[in-house]
């Protein structure tokens, strides 16, 4: 078990890293995200300031023994606020190619359609 919290410990670690890199990106500085440093922030690499719509929730206790730690989670969230992530609509190439196809063949057997009734009426 102290292994394995040696682990996890070292992930958010290495996740709040990640975050604080995003965030110094987000103000212009030009710096390399440690999404390697971990398996947790590689998995996460593409909801980190990647693209897609992310949620993080923070979890603060109201009693005043835990101040410690709550100040220090609502600081770990304000800089997961600062992080812009770069969303963009998934567009498959072979989709757009599929598209094409298929209106290219309605257009081709409506052009079939009308041959065939121009020459019924003949």
């Amino acid at each position: 078990r102290l292994k394995e919290g040696g682990h996890i410990n070292k992930s958010l670690s290495a996740l709040g890293n990640v975050i604080n890199a995003l965030a110094d990106k987000a103000k212009g500085k030009k710096i390399v995200i440690p999404y390697r440093d971990s398996v947790l922030t590689h998995l996460l690499k593409s909801s980190l300031g990647g693209n897609a719509k992310t949620t993080m929730i923070a979890a603060v206790s109201p009693a005043d023994t835990n101040f410690s730690e709550s100040l220090s989670t609502l600081r770990y969230a304000n800089r997961a606020k600062q992080i812009q992530n770069a969303a963009v609509v998934n567009d498959d190439p072979n989709d757009r190619l599929i598209r094409s196809l298929r209106e290219e063949m309605q257009r081709l057997w409506q052009q079939l359609k009308n041959r065939d009734e121009i020459k019924t009426e003949m």
